[in-house]
């Protein structure tokens, strides 16, 4: 049974460096580095380009933006460490797949932000990861944005996002090993 570990922490907070830290130090050359962006735009394809070469030449990349619990099932191979960065991104992907693009108003009811079936779709995928951790020998490192503590935005989209990534997040730590909250680059384990 594999060991689930999360970590949360604000933009720029030094999430991804310490869950990179966690599974070098874990999974030495035996890393599964699961990637749940897309490369839509030049700023995007650059950042991936960066991480890509910041990471160890023998670890394996998974692309993916959606059902990343099978897909890390089915890739997972030798790897004794599997990072997923990030939950964040993983639910904007299906946000967006249920309410479409950004440009278009989100129709959603005034007296509930977010549509049960994207709720639903981003319950799913989260259990589909916990459970994947739970069928692998390796360790799962899950990465996202704490967003509980900023601002509450101020369009329905915005804010049904906030909600429904404060939901995954309650869904992966609450079924965690281990959970982190990074702090200026600080790591501090709250689980």
């Amino acid at each position: 049974m594999g060991k689930l570990i999360v970590i949360l922490g604000g933009a720029r907070s030094g999430k991804s460096n310490y869950a990179e830290q966690i599974v070098r130090e874990r999974g030495g050359d035996h890393v599964l580095y699961v990637a749940t962006a897309g490369a839509e735009d030049d700023e995007m394809r650059e950042r991936i380009r960066k991480h890509r070469q910041s990471r160890p030449a023998a670890w394996r990349t998974l692309e993916a933006p959606e059902n990343v619990g099978t897909a890390v099932l089915e890739a997972a191979g030798d790897a004794k460490a599997v990072l997923v960065d990030c939950l964040t991104v993983l639910v904007a992907n299906r946000l967006l797949a249920v309410a479409g693009p950004e440009d278009k108003p989100f129709d959603a009811p005034s007296d509930d932000p977010f549509q049960p079936a994207i709720e639903a779709d981003v319950q799913s995928e989260v259990e589909s990861i916990v459970d994947c951790a739970r069928q692998l020998a390796a360790e799962v490192v899950v990465v996202s944005n704490e967003v509980g503590m900023g601002l509450v935005p101020p369009y329905d989209l915005g804010r049904a996002y906030r909600d429904l990534l404060g939901r995954a997040n309650q869904i992966a730590a609450g079924n965690a090993d281990e959970v982190y909250l990074l702090v200026a680059g600080i790591p501090m384990r709250i689980k």
